[in-house]
């Protein structure tokens, strides 16, 4: 008797504990049905008018995810992909160290500021594809080219947005800060950092934007590595198909950047939050 109540017990439990379990996950789920729903209508769209239009430059989805099915089953799609994201992932890393602490100096010292900030808006201004040629003269027809167009692409706005969050640290805690005598690593470590951090990751993430874009253009140019070089392939053979298919990787690759860094965000800037 003593067993089959401890067995119904147990049994209660872990209902109870399976009904928490899946309102939480519907809860979860609830903030992404919209997204899901809208990428949905996106898809319908795309494919209604890809089949009524008729037109070579604009196939229907159902044909581009055929055609992406054929590259992934060949396997040459994904050879172009690992090469593409070891160019991103180096020249956006190098990038993210290099601003940031280029960033934070700026933010910090005035005198660091007035003696780069000419240079740091010039080239946020100048186009990145226009320094290739000089990359080409540096590093010849390598992959070195990628890793500085991906670099380049990201670490000019990376510095800025840094350099502006550091700025919009309420001066009053730097103050405070001082006057319990903290030191310059301190301030640094429990006031700037912490303070700037959502500016921050809101730069990363215009970064990664800017270095998929840098990649692709920098493999367009040079036609033989990446993503960029199959995407310019299929576009000499016009080749519509192949293109957004390429481009649905390339696509896929930012998105899975953005939610990363999304994550790495939510998690970073938890102090902010109540109770966090």
């Amino acid at each position: 008797m003593d067993s089959t109540a401890r067995h119904a017990g147990r049994l209660d439990l872990e209902l109870a504990f399976l009904r928490r379990a899946g309102a939480a996950v519907w809860r979860r789920g609830a903030a992404a049905r919209p997204t899901l729903l809208a990428l949905l209508a996106g898809v319908c769209a795309w494919e209604t008018i890809g089949r009524l239009w008729r037109v070579p430059f604009l196939p229907p989805f159902s044909n581009v995810l055929h055609k992406a099915a054929q590259l992934i089953a060949s396997g040459r799609i994904l050879d172009y992909l690992v090469a593409s994201i070891l160019a991103l992932l180096l020249g956006y890393g190098l990038a993210v160290v290099a601003g940031v602490t280029l960033g934070l100096l700026m933010g910090r010292y005035r005198k660091v500021e007035y003696a780069l900030d000419l240079y740091i808006n010039a080239g946020l201004a100048t186009p990145t594809i226009a320094l290739v040629p000089v990359l080409f003269v540096l590093f010849g027809i390598s992959r070195m080219v990628l890793v500085a167009v991906v670099f380049l692409s990201a670490f000019f706005v990376i510095v800025i947005n840094t350099m502006s969050a550091i700025r919009g640290v309420d001066a009053s805690y730097v103050e405070m800060a001082r006057s319990f005598g903290a030191s310059e690593r301190q301030l640094f470590v429990k006031v700037l950092l912490p303070g700037s951090m959502p500016l921050t990751m809101a730069g990363l993430r215009l970064g990664m934007g800017r270095a998929v874009k840098g990649m692709i253009n920098g493999e367009m140019l040079i036609a033989v590595f990446g993503l960029g070089g199959l995407l310019s392939t299929y576009g000499s053979r016009f080749d519509a198909e192949g293109v957004f298919a390429v481009l649905l990787a390339v696509v896929s690759v930012a998105l899975l950047c953005s939610f990363v860094l999304q994550s790495v965000e939510r998690r970073v800037t938890r102090w902010m939050e109540p109770g966090g």
